[in-house]
């Protein structure tokens, strides 16, 4: 159950929301993003890495994303040449929109974790 005491306690620490995404993107550090990453049970790799650094790179230069289809299509011609869209759910199977903001520090795109979105399995 969402509870806006534990969330507005949380901004004024710099911590994170309920979903864990941080409310500072300057907290965030590669030690936190393997952390996130083991506790989703995936082993970071130079690929997972490249989607990562991207995805913030991205938000540094152009802020949040408006939808996840916006980002996801980004990402896919970004990776086109090594897979696309199915590379990228391959490295992360809960989407890379998902838990590759999640363990990049960022924030999800709004409509993000509605289910009509789907997924590929």
């Amino acid at each position: 159950m969402y509870d806006i005491n534990k969330t507005i306690t949380h901004m004024s620490n710099g911590r994170s929301d309920p979903e864990s995404n941080l409310f500072d993107l300057e907290h965030w550090s590669p030690l936190m993003a393997q952390r996130y990453a083991a506790a989703e049970e995936i082993e970071l790799t130079d690929a997972h890495w490249a989607v990562i650094f991207c995805l913030r790179e991205r938000y540094r230069l152009n802020g949040p994303a408006h939808s996840a289809r916006e980002l996801v299509r980004e990402l896919d011609h970004e990776f086109a040449d090594e897979g696309g869209r199915r590379y990228l759910y391959e490295l992360f199977p809960r989407g890379p929109v998902v838990q590759a903001c999640h363990i990049a520090g960022l924030p999800t795109p709004p409509g993000t974790r509605d289910l009509s979105f789907g997924n590929v399995h």
